[in-house]
């Protein structure tokens, strides 16, 4: 079984490009096993405030979204929240469901953006002991 962790945020475009990866892969149906990962953090204060009750991975749209696109094709899918540091997570979720790689959704940043504000896809590519593969960032 091949094994793919797939970190998304609450973008739902980013999710599904990351799904359409995924689904892409040789005979995804039956040999491939996706790992959806979505950390709360600070910036997750943009979800609806029913969120802040009921945290719940499985209930942010894009988590669903996703989910639903990777089993559509046969995808077995298991579902996994964190809180705290995104790259942290990340690393450790690879580790602890030993993936055989990272999926992550990219997103439009400039140099100074990144610079400035960190950016968690650069920090995986360079943190990581596993391939990475960083998808188109869809339609946003």
């Amino acid at each position: 079984m091949y094994r793919v962790l797939m970190p998304v945020d609450a973008n739902e475009e980013r999710a599904l490009a990351q799904a359409n990866y995924v689904t892409s892969l040789p005979n995804a149906e039956n040999e491939v096993e996706a790992y959806i990962l979505f950390v709360f953090t600070e910036d997750s204060n943009e979800l609806p405030q029913e969120f802040e009750k009921f945290k719940s991975a499985s209930r942010i749209s894009s988590v669903r979204r996703a989910r639903e696109a990777l089993e559509d094709d046969g995808v077995e899918v298991t579902i996994l929240e964190d809180s705290g540091d995104t790259e942290d997570d990340i690393l450790e979720a690879a580790e602890d469901y030993d993936v055989d790689s990272i999926i992550l959704g990219g997103r439009k940043r400039s140099p100074v953006g990144k610079a400035i504000f960190g950016s968690t896809t650069q920090g995986i590519i360079l943190s990581s002991d596993r391939p990475v593969v960083v998808t188109g960032r869809g339609d946003a």
